[in-house]
């Protein structure tokens, strides 16, 4: 079975590296905005502007996000495109496990998020002052446990969209209300108090909130609740990807 998982996994990540675009897309765009912005918001205005210091700190925790998001969205694309193409049903009747197909795509983007981050704290304690000090391997773990999590999502919406024409577009119009709702943008105590339920009770909210406090020092104790919002929305999206999720 890993032997199995490991050879998909290599395979699936030497398609997707022959797409320039793509591999610009998800790994080398976040790595630039973080740099531009940072540069931006940095150091040069933190004398003179303290809210544009305060956007500065949070940088790499609105990056991080977009890179879950960019994840989900890449995920549900190529799922919607092999069910088109008959590649998945193709997959399925291998000696290989559903669970080995899906999870070797699950190890391409997490290896991705992670080269992501990587590059980011690279670049970031040569270019980002405001960075340098920061819990670059705590916060690593946490974007990492937060993709993870977050991926199962990807699952649910590649199980329900028609084709893939409309997987990127379906996908964004799930995902994007909620990164706006996550107190990401927008801090949760200004919206009005039916909107502040409806943003608690979405994943993307704890997902901030766990990489916001790790970025910004916190324990991992003290986020021990979003961790366990996090690790329900995965089993809980598994759980219903599994049943509705269609091959072909």
């Amino acid at each position: 079975m890993l032997r199995g998982l490991w050879r998909l996994t290599w395979l699936e990540l030497r398609i997707f590296l022959r797409e320039p675009l793509g591999v610009f897309g998800t790994v080398l765009a976040p790595v630039l905005v973080f740099l531009a912005l940072g540069r931006l918001l940095g150091g040069r205005v933190r004398a003179t502007d303290p809210d544009a210091a305060d956007v500065a700190r949070d940088l790499p925790v609105v990056v991080a996000m977009l890179v879950a998001v960019g994840a989900i969205l890449s995920l549900v694309a190529i799922m919607a495109i092999y069910r088109e193409g008959g590649i998945l049903k193709r997959l399925r009747a291998t000696p290989l496990r559903p669970a080995t197909i899906l999870t070797a795509h699950v190890l391409v983007k997490m290896l991705l998020s992670t080269t992501t981050l990587t590059l980011m704290a690279v670049a970031g304690r040569r270019f980002v002052p405001a960075g340098a000090e920061a819990p670059w391997l705590s916060f690593g773990v946490a974007v990492v446990f937060t993709v993870a999590c977050v991926l199962s999502i990807g699952f649910v919406i590649a199980s329900v969209v028609p084709t893939a024409r409309f997987a990127q577009p379906l996908g964004a119009l799930v995902l994007y209300p909620m990164l706006g709702l996550s107190g990401l943008f927008v801090p949760l105590d200004v919206l009005p108090p039916g909107l502040q339920f409806v943003a608690r009770a979405l994943p993307f909210t704890p997902a901030v909130s766990l990489l916001r406090g790790i970025w910004h020092g916190e324990g991992w104790a003290s986020h021990t609740g979003d961790m366990a919002v996090l690790a329900l929305v995965f089993a809980l999206c598994v759980a219903l990807a599994s049943r509705v999720f269609r091959w072909e």
